[in-house]
């Protein structure tokens, strides 16, 4: 790789995963020292750097890194589930490299050899990975306004990135961009590259600490063999957009469990009985203990298809083909849904069984609320939907993009 791709290194070397089982033990770890700080850090929008260094530091950021390039490239059901145990106990910590492995999925796909040696050993290395995606004033959410253009033995880019998540704690920045052809393009830069600006303006009610600010890029050089030909990985069957969604599933269970683990807590040791109930306890109620049941069961539920959406995801990277890539998306779609669904319900029965009290702002019970209902924006459910129905009921193949 050229020197200028060659400027970030790891302060030091990261922790060896060696198997999944080891990868789960590390982030029930990490997760329990995380959530101590959870609460104080979204009141008080700290940034959690220090946690990302641990977690870097972890070796989790290289658990999808294929075995041929060093790594042990887990199962997808164990990657929603790290993503999960993460974001139980932070839901902004465990969004933050969802980015990440997106960007580490499409290397997989469209990477030269040269980079695949080079970036996956960037991340087994520790180094963290932060986007350059999505824009606003453009038409859709799918649209871009920045373009990459040739200067020399390499290419310029200039534009302007409003949802940047994990940019500020990233040691590359992957900036996607348009070529002359209207081809997408993803290109890495060191995070210290003349004319990247990194603006910390997200002001968002939820997610308030995953550093999704904007990105401005001047005039920003990259040489030739930092330049992945993005587009390549939606013009054949795959598994970009499965890997991308099936982590962002993983976050909205994080955030249901915890919204449980909470109201079950908080009905026990402080909440009182309705008046008509004719119990002492809150936690005798037959109605609140239904609706405890309730959430606990479709938790059950969304667990089970996440883990076996996975499972497919697995099978359509091992044997990539239409048949398998659709199975992927419609099943990973399938969770999405129910994570979502489960995630905005939980947390809105907090406050329904708590009650008042629960609302007290020193508290700050409502994070659970604000980090469900910010990050299940990401992409309509309403569409997953209409997706899977249409293949059902019409034969129609899901479309091929990064949020399916």
């Amino acid at each position: 790789m050229s020197s200028v791709t060659r400027l970030t290194e790891s302060q030091e070397a990261a922790h060896r995963i060696v198997n999944e089982d080891e990868a789960l033990a590390v982030a029930r770890a990490l997760a329990a020292e995380f959530a101590g700080g959870a609460s104080r850090r979204d009141y008080e929008r700290a940034l959690p750097h220090e946690e990302l260094d641990k977690l870097s530091a972890s070796g989790l950021l290289a658990i999808t890194v294929p075995a041929e390039y060093g790594g042990i490239d887990v199962s997808n059901a164990v990657l929603a589930e790290v993503t999960a145990i993460l974001s139980e106990a932070d839901s902004s910590i465990g969004q933050i490299p969802q980015n990440h492995f997106y960007i580490l999925e499409a290397l997989r796909h469209d990477g030269s050899e040269a980079q695949k040696r080079f970036y996956f050993g960037r991340a087994l290395a520790g180094d963290r990975f932060g986007n350059a995606l999505s824009e606003v004033g453009t038409k859709t959410v799918g649209d871009y306004n920045t373009r990459i253009t040739p200067d020399g033995a390499g290419f310029r880019i200039n534009g302007r990135k409003f949802y940047s998540t994990g940019v500020l704690f990233a040691h590359w920045v992957a900036i996607f961009a348009l070529d002359q052809q209207d081809r997408l393009t993803m290109s890495f830069a060191p995070r210290e590259t003349a004319g990247i600006e990194i603006v910390d303006d997200w002001d968002g009610f939820g997610q308030r600490t995953t550093g999704s600010g904007t990105t401005i890029l001047r005039d920003v050089y990259v040489p030739a063999d930092a330049v992945v030909p993005h587009q390549k990985g939606f013009e054949r069957p795959g598994t970009i957009g499965s890997v991308g969604q099936i982590i962002h599933a993983g976050i909205d269970l994080g955030i249901a469990r915890a919204a449980l683990t909470e109201t079950i807590g908080y009905v026990r040791d402080k909440a009182r009985p309705w008046t008509d109930s004719g119990v002492e306890r809150a936690a005798d109620d037959p109605l609140t203990i239904a609706r405890i049941g309730e959430l606990a069961i479709r938790i059950e539920a969304a667990e089970a298809v996440l883990e076996r959406a996975g499972r497919k995801v697995d099978k359509a990277q091992v044997s990539p083909g239409e048949e398998n890539s659709i199975a992927a998306t419609l099943a990973v779609a399938a969770a999405k849904v129910l994570t979502t669904e489960i995630a905005i319900d939980a947390t809105n029965v907090l406050f329904e069984l708590a009650g008042t009290s629960a609302t007290k702002r020193g508290l700050n019970l409502e994070r659970h609320w604000r980090n469900a209902r910010t990050h299940t924006l990401h992409d309509p459910v309403r569409w997953k939907y209409h997706v899977v129905g249409n293949y059902h009921l019409n034969g129609v193949p899901p479309p091929k993009n990064g949020a399916l």
